[in-house]
């Protein structure tokens, strides 16, 4: 996750960057369930609205609670599916609750939100609750495949709003609602929505299926300085607001270059340190994912590479074993290949969203498709680019072996 409010900051009010000490911890993102009243065209984790076999009993859920919170992780995310349709979704929030997490938010479609159960979830005191959204009206309600889902998370957010729960909205912005950009940023502000998250697509689940309807280069340029111009406006003005993006670590590299353009030199090296010190894309290190059957991945997106299940060892002895791709991706610089190996900004974006590389040509190593930047923004000349073109992957093989070398 790229916090663009946060690095706008350091521009006005520098502090010193970040220094990592010890092993770092990932923050943990859990999805649930599959189960999900929504059928969102780009779902990684190809929900749907029944239940599905093979997903954790309570006890073994209570289980991986109790295990996080001993393996001390900065920030736990309950995800889905939908969250709120696991049966005993309730018991196990009031459990991390107990537990006391540094961080505990929780990730919903919204829907699902209502006067029956907002004194409940504010209860529970949920740092964050992060609703998804996907354009307005029928726009939405089209991406989700439901009449009314828009209505219906709305109502889930003013719900929140009412009762003093930090609300964020996500949008996957694709070709099909990128005009919608705008007024999702006029929604945020006219609910006194505190965070928005703009997420790129990423080529799994369904979202693989639909990977034609990523946005173009120049449109995801143009979302970027929409957003940066809505960023530093608040920044400006003192306003809580904050704006983050994820699953395209070059945002970090395009904001750094907006900066060059109004600042000068002193703090432009100022705010490369703490980019550096971030040091972008986090997949198998400072974040992790535990799936609806107890099975854990790099991040959220990697379904198909498994590094061990939580139904036969912990998740803290999976994440701290000896495995390669956990390794590799631990690893900096990574052995990133093509354009995103001759980037002069490795240390800053750390070879963006392997996921769509291995989609796209097999080779989790291979460049990053939906990298939107230049030649000249990443420090290389076009016969550079021309030498470094690779052969896109035209298949997928079930074999582990040829599909991460």
């Amino acid at each position: 996750m790229f916090r663009l409010t946060q690095y706008m900051h350091q521009l006005l009010h520098p502090t010193p960057p970040r220094q990592r000490t010890g092993a770092v911890k990932p923050v943990v993102i859990w999805n649930l369930t599959r189960s999900c009243n929504l059928k969102c065209r780009h779902c990684y984790t190809v929900s749907a609205d029944r239940p599905f076999p093979g997903e954790l009993t309570h006890d073994q859920a209570m289980g991986v609670l109790r295990d996080l919170s001993d393996f001390r992780i900065p920030a736990l995310i309950l995800s889905g599916g939908e969250p709120m349709s696991r049966f005993d979704f309730w018991e196990l929030a009031a459990e991390a609750r107990r537990l006391d997490f540094r961080h505990l938010s929780l990730s919903t479609n919204g829907t699902r939100i209502d006067a029956q159960n907002i004194d409940r979830l504010s209860d529970l005191g949920f740092d964050y609750v992060g609703i998804s959204l996907d354009g307005i009206g029928a726009v939405n309600d089209w991406f989700r495949g439901v009449e009314g889902a828009f209505d219906q998370a709305l109502a889930g957010v003013r719900a929140c709003k009412a009762r003093g729960v930090k609300v964020g909205l996500r949008f996957t912005i694709t070709r099909d609602n990128a005009h919608h950009l705008p007024e999702m940023l006029d929604l945020c502000r006219d609910e006194g929505v505190d965070k928005f998250y703009l997420s790129h697509l990423v080529y799994a689940g369904r979202g693989d299926k639909h990977r034609a309807e990523d946005t173009g280069h120049d449109h995801t340029r143009n979302a970027l300085d929409l957003l940066m111009e809505r960023s530093w406006a608040a920044v400006q003005a003192g306003e809580a607001f904050e704006v983050v993006t994820g699953n395209n670590d070059a945002d970090a590299v395009y904001f750094l270059n907006w900066a060059k353009d109004r600042f000068p030199a002193e703090k432009i090296a100022h705010l490369r340190a703490h980019l550096k010190a971030w040091g972008g894309n986090s997949s198998g290190l400072g974040v992790g994912n535990i799936d609806p059957q107890g099975k854990v991945h790099p991040d959220t997106y990697w379904s198909d590479y498994t590094l061990g299940s939580v139904k036969e060892r912990p998740f803290s002895e999976i994440w701290t074993g000896d495995d390669p791709i956990l390794a590799t991706l631990r690893t900096r610089p990574r052995p990133l290949k093509g354009r995103c190996g001759a980037c002069l900004h490795k240390d800053v974006c750390g070879g963006n969203t392997r996921i769509r590389a291995l989609q796209l040509t097999g080779d989790p190593w291979a460049e990053d498709p939906a990298c939107y930047l230049d030649a000249a923004e990443i420090g290389v000349d076009d016969a550079d680019l021309a030498r470094l073109s690779v052969t896109p992957f035209r298949g997928k093989s079930h074999d582990p072996a040829h599909r991460f070398h």
